[in-house]
């Protein structure tokens, strides 16, 4: 049986397993006895990239092997701490998302296309930090901005995604909002009025660590790893092709009315 590895984003993990991504979705989210039920977001990482002196690879082979009746191993930690910042961000292969019940979407990377133009953008962050914020800056910007090592307060490498903001990207006054299900929308609405009437910093913070699991039918564009030396995509389909080519998925997501 082969050995993969995967970077779980929620706990950040480094974890080596028997199961490829599909069944690995199904077992992180559904759980088992020793773990409760949840959403799964996971890189598949190509272990040639990484390097010894940051994670314990010379004996994945022998501790990742079959039960003795022959079914594989789950999974194996190889590290919880400081993980992303270890492996190279041409070594995230795929994003997998697995709703509650265990269904997978898989994303590739993205080509390098333009930002997406917009006045305000809202980002749920999920390694190593898991604010979410408003800012006035895209994308790839955020992630120079928030991994600058010149600012008092950084990270070496940042995943995040930019979620929906509907007719309050362009006017935090906006009434039209039925399909915008964010928490204390009156407190969003005054950061995103902060940003707009010109505030010091380019971002705002609107909740200070993620309460509940995020809606992934409120994912805008897509996911994004990046640091000051570029930025990946893993473009989000958009909710056409989920409900014509990845029908099962979406209506596990759609079924999810966290926050």
């Amino acid at each position: 049986m082969a050995t993969y590895l995967y970077l779980s984003l929620i706990p950040q993990a480094l974890i080596a397993s028997m199961l490829p991504p599909e069944e690995f979705g199904l077992y992180y989210s559904v759980g088992s006895a020793k773990r409760s039920r949840g959403q799964a977001i996971f890189f598949s990482v190509d272990r040639d990239q990484l390097s010894s002196d940051d994670f314990p690879l010379a004996d994945i082979d022998q501790r990742c092997r079959p039960h003795p009746d022959g079914s594989p191993k789950n999974s194996i930690y190889l590290s919880i701490y400081r993980t992303l910042e270890h492996i190279p961000i041409t070594a995230l292969r795929q994003l997998h998302l697995a709703t509650e019940d265990g269904r997978v979407l898989t994303l590739d990377p993205g080509a390098d296309e333009p930002a997406p133009e917009a006045r305000l953008h809202l980002f749920q962050e999920f390694c190593p930090v898991t604010p979410r914020v408003v800012s006035t800056l895209d994308p790839h910007d955020f992630a120079a901005f928030i991994t600058d090592p010149s600012h008092p307060v950084n990270v070496p490498r940042i995943v995040f995604c930019d979620l929906a903001l509907g007719s309050l990207r362009d006017d935090p006054d906006s009434q039209q909002i039925d399909d915008i299900p964010y928490p204390n929308l009156g407190h969003l609405r005054d950061c995103l009025r902060e940003l707009m009437d010109g505030a010091a910093k380019p971002t705002k913070t609107v909740l200070r660590q993620m309460t509940q699991e995020v809606l992934f039918r409120t994912v805008a564009t897509g996911f994004y790893v990046g640091d000051t030396d570029g930025v990946v995509s893993f473009p989000m389909p958009t909710h056409d092709q989920l409900e014509r080519e990845h029908y099962a998925w979406w209506r596990s997501a759609q079924s999810n009315f966290g926050h």
